[in-house]
């Protein structure tokens, strides 16, 4: 297995992280979180234009660059060191990767708008009483002469409030938890009968409530079979965790280097607190989490279109889980009080490192998950 990259993977990294250093520092960022959009347009278009990478992981046939999950692993590590709140995730590894499985009228018409920067899309899947399970659904999509009418609520729906499209789970049969019945559609965001109520979310970013309320879709915008959505959801959640995982390898990074600054500045007792051992070894420690994260993300992205995939985007979603805990708490710790201020960084990489323990299934869940898979 190559675990090398190539020079075309290197370049899109080198651009991407250039473009953040130049244009995506700490203060820009909070101007964005704290202003009404919740995000930067001019930034989504800058993506999309002067660099690029909203087409990084898409087929040449669509316009892309020809690139796949590793493109996305690369851009969302790039994602997790700067803090983007901008809806990479959602729209292309998420929206993408639904619209790139189910092809047909709705990929070809909907990923060229992707690339070009004048498509969001948020994943409407998690309801209230479903936790992580992807098939506990009560949002209904009921048949209705050639298309169908959608009812439910689904909840903390990312990227929602400037989203364009939503791609919405919902059961055309069978019981509330069963594997069979459950079915996919994309819906454009101003579709009669859905009705939104946003909020900012700890780390920066903003979601919704979404309500359906007889909102009529038509059967072109299934993105699988009826009823049989179920593996669809599973495949594509998979390459969001791991793309959550290449995040968090970021955020860790990011959180160790500003902990090793700080102690180097940071005096105590007349000497800098990054003297002492004590201190160096947890440092240490900290540091080995997140090498351990970018190998762990490495192997589960390589994985991802083997019949085994399950088992390891769960043994990497369950190590980097617990992972971004020990480095962010141990980052606060060591700065003290200030460590969860809104005016320093280190406090907003932990916020994110929290959101993203729990992103997608926690440490326990994926442990389980995992030993199901060992059956």
């Amino acid at each position: 297995m190559d675990f090398n990259f190539t020079d075309e993977q290197t370049m899109l990294r080198e651009s991407v992280s250039r473009y953040l250093a130049d244009t995506y520092d700490f203060e820009t960022r909070m101007k964005t979180v704290n202003g009404d959009a919740g995000w930067s347009p001019a930034v989504w278009k800058a993506f999309a234009e002067e660099l690029g990478i909203l087409g990084a992981a898409f087929a040449e046939d669509h316009g892309g660059l020809g690139g796949g999950a590793i493109e996305n692993m690369i851009v969302m590590e790039e994602v997790g060191k700067a803090l983007v709140i901008e809806p990479y995730l959602s729209t292309v590894v998420i929206g993408g990767g639904f619209l790139k499985r189910a092809g047909g009228g709705n990929a070809d018409a909907v990923i060229p708008q992707i690339i070009a920067g004048q498509v969001v899309i948020a994943f409407a899947y998690a309801e209230p009483q479903g936790r992580y399970n992807l098939a506990d659904l009560r949002t209904t999509a009921r048949k209705d002469g050639d298309g169908y009418v959608v009812n439910g609520h689904k909840a903390v729906v990312r990227d929602a409030p400037f989203a364009t499209h939503f791609i919405v789970t919902a059961r055309t049969g069978g019981g509330q938890r069963d594997a069979g019945g459950v079915s996919v559609f994309l819906v454009p965001a101003d579709t009669a009968g859905i009705t939104r109520r946003d909020y900012p979310t700890v780390d920066g970013g903003r979601a919704s409530e979404i309500y359906f309320e007889n909102v009529r879709v038509d059967a072109d915008q299934l993105l699988a079979a009826e009823g049989d959505g179920l593996p669809l959801v599973e495949a594509v959640v998979d390459e969001a965790v791991a793309a959550v995982c290449a995040e968090a390898a970021g955020v860790t990074r990011k959180l160790h280097e500003g902990t090793l600054d700080y102690s180097r500045q940071r005096k105590q007792f007349g000497r800098p607190i990054g003297e002492f051992q004590v201190l160096q070894h947890r440092m240490v420690d900290m540091f080995m989490e997140v090498e351990q994260a970018v190998s762990m993300t490495l192997m589960a992205t390589l994985r991802l279109d083997e019949p085994d995939r399950a088992k390891h985007v769960s043994a990497a979603k369950n190590k980097i889980a617990r992972g971004v805990r020990f480095v962010g708490q141990n980052a606060v710790q060591i700065h003290g009080g200030i460590g969860i201020s809104n005016e320093l960084a280190i406090g907003h990489y932990f916020k994110r490192a929290t959101m993203i323990e729990g992103q997608f299934g926690d440490a326990d869940y994926h442990l389980r998950r995992y030993e199901s898979q060992m059956d």
